[in-house]
């Protein structure tokens, strides 16, 4: 286990070295921001595009009672979204939380840790042991995030998952729209299946805890 983290910011200074400081100024500064499990930070915004193939609906319910929320089975427009992220005491993780909002359905949590491993990986888990190794870069002053295998965790020992049984590699964009102000982009997409899932937004700071 690595030292125990504060912010998502100080995790990706130790991944990204020296290229922390080619990002933009803002997102260096939204990242420095520490939660604290009496303070976390949080963001709102919308899912202007939330798309999920066939397939996709298909993996999403198959999965549903292991990574409930982590696979939304639905594609629609305009999706309120708010977002905390926060710690836990004596707990090196960093946890996400995401309420979707769809229409005349009740909203859907889903919840994220993120840490990194004794071999300096990134992990992120999306529940009962099930996660993704990722990788991070810099690229044009922005965050690009990109799963590098899927895995099951149980306890001392990692599986890897086959990418055929896997809703596909995971690419995520984190592009600076203002020092307030950010975009998102999700896409998975399938060696042989083509695209499962998409969501594009934008989402703003927000000072206050909840």
């Amino acid at each position: 286990m690595t030292d125990y983290q504060t912010s998502e910011g100080k995790l990706f200074k130790e991944v990204l070295g020296n290229k922390w400081k080619d990002l933009h100024i803002d997102i260096q500064t939204r990242f420095d921001k520490n939660p604290s499990p009496d303070s976390p930070l949080k963001y709102e915004g919308i899912i202007d595009e939330l798309y999920c193939s066939g397939w996709g609906k298909v993996l999403a319910y198959i999965t549903k009672p292991m990574i409930k929320g982590a696979l939304i089975p639905y594609s629609e427009n305009d999706v309120p979204v708010d977002i905390r992220v926060y710690t836990l005491n004596n707990d090196p993780n960093i946890y996400k939380e995401r309420i979707y909002k769809l229409k005349n359905k009740k909203p859907l949590l889903f919840t994220s840790n993120m840490r990194l491993s004794t071999n300096g990986e990134v992990l992120e888990y999306v529940g009962m042991g099930l996660g993704m190794k990722l990788t991070i870069t810099e690229k044009d002053s922005n965050l690009h995030f990109e799963s590098d295998g899927y895995f099951l965790d149980i306890g001392f020992f990692r599986i890897p998952i086959p990418a055929l049984f896997t809703p596909g590699k995971t690419f995520l964009q984190h592009v600076n729209e203002g020092p307030e102000c950010f975009s998102i982009r999700i896409e998975i997409i399938h060696s042989i299946l083509g695209r499962t899932f998409l969501q594009t937004g934008i989402f703003n700071d927000k000072e206050k805890s909840i």
